[in-house]
């Protein structure tokens, strides 16, 4: 339990540190990693870092993709002939399923109410895992961020190489990462 207090406290002390304006969308980007096994816990007490980020005069914005697969299939056509033969699905994943992620989140990121000053957090990221990679979707959305976008992520980080889930093999990204461990997060 005191692992995501931890966790929020040293997000609210990177997120009231003075923001740079002239950074890259990549280093706009901050990465709460954390272990899988704390999803729940840190949903339940996600508003701790909501309060952190007020505190430091920033506005919160949030978004959940945990359903954003299911909402896709609903919405297509077909969707009756790919639950009958799932492997047809493949192609249509990987050409579609990663922009409809990407464009619900360009609506956030692009909304009235976004400034250079608000936060927008991304949950749920572990519900991509086996149909899209986080790092394609974030690359797709880097030039949209004005102010940071902070990525809830359940795993791993060794280095600078992010792991969802801890299951799949990772990548290196140029976020600010948040951890509770001493493997190259903000201590």
């Amino acid at each position: 339990m005191a692992r995501i207090e931890d966790l929020a406290d040293r997000f609210g002390r990177h997120i009231a540190t003075p923001w740079q304006r002239t950074v890259s969308g990549a280093q706009r980007v901050v990465m709460l990693v954390y272990d899988k096994e704390l999803e729940r816990t840190l949903r339940a007490r996600k508003v701790a870092f909501e309060t952190a980020t007020r505190q430091a005069g920033h506005d919160w914005h949030e978004l959940d993709i945990s359903e954003a697969f299911a909402a896709w299939m609903a919405a297509d056509d077909y969707r009756e002939e790919y639950f009958a033969a799932p492997e047809d699905l493949q192609l249509k994943l990987q050409a579609e399923f990663p922009e409809y992620v990407a464009e619900r989140l360009r609506a956030i990121l692009n909304g009235p109410e976004i400034t250079e000053d608000s936060v927008v957090a991304l949950f749920g990221v572990g519900a991509l895992f086996g149909f899209a990679r986080l790092s394609h979707i974030l690359k797709m959305v880097e030039s949209d961020i004005k102010g940071r976008l902070v990525v809830f992520f359940p795993g791993h980080l060794e280095r600078s190489n992010y792991r969802l889930l801890d299951a799949r093999d990772g990548w290196n990204y140029m976020a600010v990462p948040i951890t509770l461990h001493g493997d190259g997060g903000v201590e």
